[in-house]
């Protein structure tokens, strides 16, 4: 099968296409032939090996497919199931594997849909849901609010009766931001300043951004708030004295990861059920920002880095 295959940590032009032995389920697997698969900032951390994964490897972790071989001791699912994951054993490529009991039946959404909303779309869901469960009236600050997991976050805290500050970087992203939402927009330049005037200080802050927000996020919280910081795309945060919480109002800080939100088949067809019926029934729009075939992986990581991206961003076997 063609596959992009990581043999060594670095940049985008480490993401090498390549032919790959195909994929064979083991006990309790399944293999599926990928229609789509999602390009999200796990996958950087993974190349630049801040995530460590043994080499060579192919990346990715989400998309979906028909299934195409059923492992032993694998009930409920069977060959030409449509089917999607999070945690693909390498999505990059045409065919993956994956325990049955961490895939989900996409139903009406369609392998493409599917691709593009499970991993950002449960991140949004933990994070809205769990991490911090909005209630009517909350105030949220969501930080790169047109990107894949800001566009889908600022739709549950408003379907949760929430109040969205948003930051992005253009005109082009803030009316995508507006057009999910957000209640308010405002640049990154001054961004503290400007949301504390605005509304005097946030229930909660959902940070995806890292090190270049961090400092700011926490001077935007009223007192018991929480920052939610669930990413590190301009890097990681430095080390910090948990003193400082105390100073700024008894605040509260967590760093969550999607495993911990979905460790139970319970807890994953929650997420998913709920997804999947907001986008059948109109509540939840999932914007594609774009589609790359599988040789061009590497334009992809190039756009999402260079932050010249909205929405999702695909690859197409």
């Amino acid at each position: 099968m063609r596959a992009i295959v990581v043999t060594e940590p670095g940049g985008p032009e480490v993401l090498n296409p390549t032919e790959y032995e195909d994929p064979q389920p083991g006990q309790g697997e399944i293999v599926i032939d990928i229609a789509a698969s999602g390009v999200n900032y796990r996958d950087v951390y993974e190349r630049m090996g801040t995530y460590r994964k043994p080499l060579p490897f192919i990346p990715g972790a989400e998309g979906a497919g028909r299934v195409t071989a059923v492992g032993a001791g694998v009930t409920g699912v069977q060959v030409g199931d449509v089917v999607g994951s999070a945690e693909l054993k390498g999505a990059y490529a045409e065919r993956a594997a994956v325990a049955a009991d961490r895939a989900v039946p996409v139903g009406e959404a369609g392998p493409e849909l599917a691709a593009a909303v499970l991993l950002q779309g449960m991140t949004a869901h933990y994070l809205s849901h769990s991490t911090y469960a909005v209630k009517p009236g909350d105030i949220a600050l969501v930080h790169a609010a047109a990107g894949g997991v800001g566009l889908l976050l600022t739709q549950m805290v408003k379907l949760r009766g929430g109040r969205v500050i948003a930051t992005v970087s253009t005109a082009e992203k803030e009316k995508l931001a507006r057009d999910a939402g957000a209640d308010e927009v405002v640049r990154y330049d001054n961004f503290a300043e400007e949301v504390r005037r605005l509304t005097g200080g946030v229930h909660v802050v959902y940070d995806g951004v890292g090190r270049t927000t961090f400092d700011g996020s926490l001077s935007t919280l009223r007192p018991r708030g929480m920052l939610a910081l669930y990413g590190a795309a301009s890097g990681p945060v430095p080390p910090v004295d948990p003193q400082r919480l105390n100073a700024a109002g008894s605040l509260f800080l967590t760093r969550p990861t999607l495993g911990h939100y979905v460790a139970t088949r319970e807890e994953l067809l929650w997420r998913t059920g709920d997804l999947f019926s907001w986008i059948a029934a109109g509540d939840l729009s999932v914007h594609i920002g774009g589609r790359y075939p599988l040789e061009e992986a590497r334009k992809a990581h190039e756009d999402l880095e260079g932050r010249r991206t909205t929405g999702k961003l695909l690859l197409i076997p």
